[in-house]
C-alpha cells in the first residue's frame, strides 16, 4: 500500500513537471487574451462511464479549475465558460436542482481564501440573467463576486444562466434607455453603443479571442454570438469535457499561434 502510494506521488508529480513544461514553453508564443469554452459532453460522459449524471457533472467542475489554471499559467487574461444555459430549465428538476446545488458549492469554494482565483488574482463575472436563479444561488454568486472584486490579474466569466440572444436583448434595452435619457424622443443606437452595453464587456472582458466547443458538436448553442467576430478563431474538439485535458489543448494554442505569426508575416 505504500510503495503504491510512492509511485502515485511521483507519477502525479512527474505528470505535473512536463505539464508546466508544456506550458511554459506555450507562454513564450502569443497568447490569447479571452478564451471561452462550451463544456459539453457531461452527461454523455457520464453515461459512457456508468455513472450518475450529477456525477458527470461533478466531474465537468474539475475539468473547469484544470484548465481554468492552464489558462492563467498561460496568462490568459479571461477565461469564460458556459456552465448553464436559459434553455437548462426545461431539464428534468432533478438535474437542474442537482446543477444549482453544485454550482452554490462550488462558487464560494473557487473564491475561498487561498483558492485558484485568489492565488491568481482573478475576478469572477457571473454573467448571465442571475434573477433567474434560486436565491440561494444567486446570493452565492452576489457573494463570491464581491469576495474576488479586488483582484486583477485576470477575469473568469462564469455564464449562468445564459444565452446569447438574453444578452443582447438587455444591451439593447438598456441603450435604448440610455438614449431616452440623453436624447429624448429621438433615438439613435449604433453597434458600438450595444456592444459597450454588453454583460462581457460591462465586467471588462477583452475581444473574444478562441471559442472551444467539446464533445464533437459543432454549433454554438446561443453562446457569445455577438462575440464571436471575423477575429474569433471556433475550435471544436471531440473529447467529452470532463476528460479535456492539455493534450488537447494544445494544439488549439499552438493553431491560435500559427495563424498569429502567418498574419504577422502578412502584414
Amino acid at each position: 500500500m505504500f510503495i503504491r502510494r510512492g509511485l502515485r506521488w511521483l507519477r502525479d508529480k512527474l505528470v505535473e513537471r512536463v505539464q508546466r513544461v508544456i506550458v511554459g514553453a506555450l507562454a513564450a508564443g502569443p497568447v490569447p487574451r479571452h478564451i471561452a469554452f462550451v463544456m459539453d459532453g457531461n452527461r454523455r460522459y457520464a453515461r459512457m462511464n456508468q455513472k450518475k449524471v450529477q456525477q458527470g457533472h461533478s466531474d465537468g467542475f474539475l475539468t473547469l479549475r484544470r484548465m481554468l489554471e492552464v489558462c492563467l499559467r498561460l496568462d490568459v487574461k479571461c477565461v469564460s465558460a458556459y456552465a448553464f444555459s436559459i434553455e437548462n430549465f426545461k431539464r428534468s428538476p432533478d438535474e437542474v436542482n442537482a446543477l444549482m446545488s453544485l454550482a452554490e458549492d462550488k462558487l464560494l469554494e473557487l473564491c475561498r481564501h487561498g483558492d485558484l482565483l485568489d492565488q491568481y488574482g482573478v475576478r469572477l463575472n457571473v454573467v448571465g440573467n442571475v434573477d433567474l436563479l434560486p436565491d440561494n444561488v444567486r446570493n452565492a454568486a452576489r457573494k463570491a463576486e464581491t469576495m474576488t472584486r479586488h483582484n486583477k490579474s485576470a477575469i473568469f466569466n462564469l455564464c449562468m444562466p445564459y444565452t446569447s440572444r438574453d444578452e443582447i436583448t438587455t444591451a439593447v434595452q438598456s441603450c435604448v434607455r440610455n438614449a431616452l435619457q440623453h436624447s429624448g424622443s429621438e433615438i439613435h443606437i449604433t453597434e458600438h453603443d450595444i456592444d459597450d452595453q454588453l454583460m462581457t464587456s460591462l465586467g471588462g472582458s477583452p475581444p473574444l479571442d478562441i471559442l472551444v466547443r467539446t464533445s464533437g458538436v459543432k454549433r454554438l448553442s446561443d453562446y457569445m454570438l455577438w462575440q464571436c467576430c471575423e477575429a474569433t478563431q471556433l475550435q471544436f474538439s471531440s473529447t467529452y469535457w470532463p476528460d479535456f485535458g492539455l493534450l488537447d489543448f494544445v494544439p488549439i494554442i499552438l493553431d491560435f499561434q500559427l495563424k498569429v505569426w502567418s498574419h504577422r508575416l502578412q502584414s
